[in-house]
């Protein structure tokens, strides 16, 4: 298996599964002309974040890591039209761009972009008395631990938890990595096995966005 015949396999549920789509596209195309990584996730891994939250009922989103909003809008698809997302970002540009896309989607009034470091923006958040029917996870890798503790403190019973690239190529399973990225998965994995407060499991994915996978955590107690 190559990455040249993951991408192709992408292709072909992308074309049967998800139609071509104005605002998600022009999404991809701003980040990229404004020059932002691409580290969105691939357009079925969209889809299956929007499936989810539809599955659990979401009224209520929290995303950490906004990047250029592509995300932002799979998610804010998914909820009532009452619902409401926040999703956090720390470069000004980034967010820049993630507005103008979420306003190009007509989401502004589900969605409010905060910026700022997220770790100095959750007490906030927590202090505004929110919880969150679903939190996605997908920020700077070294901080995911902290990311999860404050996940917790802002889920219910019932919440889901979810983490993007908990794999990395398989690096996670090298636990003398020097990779500050790998290190902080390995011990956001590490609190997810011992976290008696939820029901987690990791899986494995390849396609367009190379090989990967997301943890996904259902909170089985109140906090």
């Amino acid at each position: 298996m190559t990455q040249e015949q993951w991408t192709a396999v992408d292709h072909y549920f992308n074309d049967l599964l998800v139609p071509p789509d104005p605002a998600l596209d022009a999404a991809l195309q701003t980040s990229a002309a404004a020059g932002l990584p691409p580290h969105n996730v691939s357009p079925n891994q969209g889809k299956l974040l929007l499936l989810l939250a539809q599955i659990q009922g979401a009224r209520t989103i929290l995303e950490i890591g906004t990047l250029g909003g592509y995300s932002t809008i799979w998610l804010a698809r998914a909820l009532p039209s009452d619902g409401r997302l926040i999703t956090l970002e720390a470069n000004p540009k980034h967010a820049e761009v993630a507005h103008t896309n979420i306003a190009h989607a007509g989401l502004s009034d589900i969605v409010e972009l905060r910026l700022g470091q997220a770790l100095s923006t959750l007490p906030q958040i927590a202090a505004e008395g929110h919880t969150f029917d679903l939190i996605f996870i997908d920020a700077d890798k070294p901080n995911n631990p902290d990311y999860f503790r404050w996940a917790l403190k802002l889920s219910r019973r019932g919440s889901l938890i979810i983490a993007d690239n908990v794999v990395r190529n398989g690096t996670v399973i090298d636990a003398t990595s020097s990779d500050p990225s790998v290190q902080g998965v390995r011990r956001f994995n590490e609190l997810l096995a011992s976290e008696p407060r939820v029901c987690a499991t990791a899986i494995q994915t390849v396609g367009s966005k190379g090989y990967d996978g997301f943890a996904i955590a259902i909170v089985t107690a109140d906090q």
